[in-house]
């Protein structure tokens, strides 16, 4: 937003003052933003206490018209400053980030929650493969638990595991559990892999390292502010996901389904497992981004990769 069309409160000149710093920057959005706009009205209506859905345009909003104090700005620039200095992702500065409307306590340990598989859930996106037989769910990489907490709120029978290989997420991931009163129905794992989790598994969601080395070599200041372990996935992006398509077959129940997020590697994807059957769901970002496999295709590849 330029100066030109801003808002014309007070709070809302702000904000565009800050878009525009924020801009001049160059910082890299993604997490959680997508625009310095949004990044913006985060930032300030973060760093003042006030609701992150308030109307900065409204001329009759009592908290948009709030006259801003030296102190308020003070604050604003400090944070702002902060941000473009650290190149922190702005979940990391705030240690919160929303998925789907939930709110999540998120620090450095974990990775920032971003996954399009939450979209599914909340969406019913992969309702059709499910069924009474779902019944125990485990979310693979779960960071900071968002995923597992999201399973757990849209299905309320089913019983959730979230699993990582690093103690510092799961440390993340039991703010979480407990912040949304779901430590009866989540079970924390640590896990490397499968290699814990013999399961069976009716649904397991996985949002794993997948980003390719030349793709890693390459990513913005934020994204390396993110544990590495959460990231980079090999050469082609699809070490992990190797290993996983292979150990999973004896861990799942017969209508047993994966959802794998793979990011921008769809094309690594399908060059690596290129006989596999998927199903592409469709989210936000299009068709590319999350699939779902099951788990008699896993088999199926198991048994032609043992010929």
């Amino acid at each position: 937003m330029s100066h030109a069309d801003a808002p014309s409160t007070a709070l809302g000149n702000l904000v565009a003052q800050v878009a525009q710093q924020l801009e001049t920057a160059g910082v890299a959005f993604g997490h959680g933003t997508t625009n310095a706009q949004d990044e913006a009205a985060w930032l300030v209506l973060w760093r003042l206490g006030l609701p992150l859905d308030t109307d900065l345009s409204s001329p009759t909003d009592p908290l948009a018209q709030r006259p801003l104090s030296a102190e308020d700005r003070a604050a604003v620039a400090a944070l702002v400053e902060q941000r473009v200095q650290t190149r922190k992702p702005a979940a990391y500065l705030t240690q919160e980030a929303w998925l789907q409307g939930v709110p999540f306590y998120v620090d450095e340990r974990a990775i920032v929650p971003r996954s399009f598989i939450a979209e599914l859930l909340v969406d019913g996106g992969i309702d059709d493969f499910l069924g009474e037989h779902t019944q125990r769910v485990l979310d693979l990489c779960t960071g900071n638990g968002s995923l597992a907490v999201l399973a757990a709120m849209v299905y309320p029978e089913i019983e959730v595991t979230g699993a990582d290989i690093s103690p510092d997420a799961l440390a993340v991931a039991r703010i979480n559990v407990d912040k949304h009163d779901l430590a009866q129905r989540i079970t924390l794992q640590l896990s490397d892999g499968m290699a814990a989790l013999p399961g069976p598994w009716d649904l397991i969601l996985c949002n794993p390292p997948y980003v390719n080395a030349q793709s890693m070599s390459s990513l913005p200041a934020e994204y390396r502010a993110e544990p590495e372990l959460a990231l980079a996935g090999g050469a082609d992006g699809m070490d992990f996901i190797r290993q996983l398509l292979q150990d999973l077959p004896s861990r799942m129940t017969e209508h047993a389904v994966l959802v794998l997020e793979i990011g921008n590697e769809r094309e690594f994807f399908e060059a690596a497992f290129p006989t596999l059957p998927v199903f592409w769901l469709h989210t936000s970002a299009g068709e590319d981004q999350v699939l779902l496999v099951t788990r008699q295709a896993l088999a199926a590849q198991s048994r032609l990769t043992a010929q």
